[in-house]
């Protein structure tokens, strides 16, 4: 290929969203971990110091109302909803992921009906989903299966309450084909319930168009939430009637104040909340993702691609033949936002990357994972990285 460095000056000088980049806290370090933290939007520190001296320090208990903190998982969920593919009134932000998974696959057994007593599970999950798939089985007396996620839509059928399918492979980058899942489950009669965790601002994910029942994800990946910002949970509207929650908290009743030991679930996608919200974090994360005004999930979705290509490209004219080998699908309909590589020694050469200042991370046994955040990563910066690989591994 003609010299990387000047190919990545070009791509970088057409690149429409070369200016999102200034809203970020970026140093000299070509950080590539955006997959597993997000970096810090500039104007969230100045944010969070207003609701902790302001809000909280002089309106205190009164910022419940006149700073909006009690309807804040709402009003999270709704501008978070647009880059799901989602209408308003369908997310609502709060806990962790692993708790909204629970959520959603509990509730969805409950909506699947008599006779349904199977839940499928995508075996390459991350181990959360897998972990609270088994038990939400024990305890709602369904039986378990964790098969590969292409064979999910031919294994669906007359006794599958739902499926519970990563939407890109942690590990791999692999992009699973949710259209196609979520309507082999419907066909069978099932219900679909994605994790976008790896998806979700990296990607368009289509949840209304698809119809998509349930869905989960974090929001300190691709959407630069903080350290263990809140997770939300998607009820498809048609549902929400019908979505039984295994966790009734008294956020979710339908009168919170009424203080009554009976519980009346509230209506619509309030009733997905639990206890009360973490107000600092939520309002972080909601400042966070004004770095979305003006930007379509469509543009990020290409040049997400186009850095992976870009970046393959590089690591092919840097590296030593045989040393890395591709491990994410390169055909785009199939491909996440990260692209990971196997390599012998993978743990010794990310902490040598590490120390000269490539930051992308290590999972066991033998894999390097680079994220690919559009928002923020550069032409140049992915170019950099596959020099500095190829120094390590040559």
């Amino acid at each position: 290929m003609s010299d990387p460095a000047e190919r990545a000056a070009a791509l970088d000088e057409r690149d429409e969203l070369r200016p999102t980049r200034e809203r970020f806290v970026l140093d000299d370090t070509v950080y590539l971990d955006g997959n597993s933290l997000g970096a810090l939007p500039g104007h969230v520190p100045g944010r969070v110091a207003d609701v902790i001296t302001r809000e909280w320090g002089e309106l205190r208990i009164r910022s419940w109302e006149e700073s909006g903190w009690w309807t804040a998982p709402e009003r999270v969920g709704d501008r978070i909803a647009p880059l799901l593919g989602a209408a308003p009134g369908q997310v609502v932000a709060g806990d962790s992921t692993s708790v909204n998974v629970f959520k959603a696959v509990v509730g969805a057994v409950r909506m699947a009906g008599a006779g349904r007593d199977e839940i499928l599970a995508d075996e390459a999950s991350f181990p959360t989903d897998g972990y609270i798939a088994e038990s939400a089985a024990r305890m709602t007396g369904c039986t378990l299966r964790a098969l590969p996620a292409a064979r999910i839509p031919g294994e669906a059928g007359p006794r599958t309450a739902l499926a519970l399918v990563n939407h890109v492979d942690y590990r791999t980058g692999r992009l699973n084909d949710l259209p196609g899942i979520t309507a082999a489950l419907h066909e069978a009669g099932a219900l679909a319930v994605w994790d976008l965790c790896h998806s979700a601002g990296a990607l368009p994910v289509r949840l209304d168009t698809h119809g998509v029942d349930l869905a989960v994800g974090c929001t300190y990946k691709y959407l630069n939430g903080g350290p263990g910002a809140p997770a939300y949970l998607y009820v498809r509207e048609e549902l929400q009637a019908r979505f039984d929650s295994p966790l009734p908290g008294w956020n979710s009743h339908a009168v919170p104040f009424g203080m009554d030991p009976a519980y009346a679930p509230a209506d619509g996608i309030v009733r997905g909340r639990v206890g009360t919200p973490d107000i600092l974090s939520m309002l972080a994360l909601e400042a966070a993702l004004d770095v979305w005004d003006g930007v379509s999930v469509e543009a990020v979705r290409a040049k997400s691609l186009a850095l992976g290509d870009f970046f393959l490209e590089c690591v092919d004219a840097h590296v030593p033949e045989g040393r890395v080998r591709c491990v994410t699908p390169r055909e785009h309909p199939q491909r996440g936002s990260q692209i990971a590589l196997a390599c012998a020694d993978a743990g010794k050469v990310m902490t040598e990357l590490i120390r000269r200042g490539v930051v992308g991370d290590f999972r066991h046994p033998d894999v390097l994972r680079f994220g690919l955040t559009p928002l923020y990563t550069s032409f140049a910066d992915v170019a950099r990285a596959a020099r500095v690989l190829g120094e390590v591994v040559g």
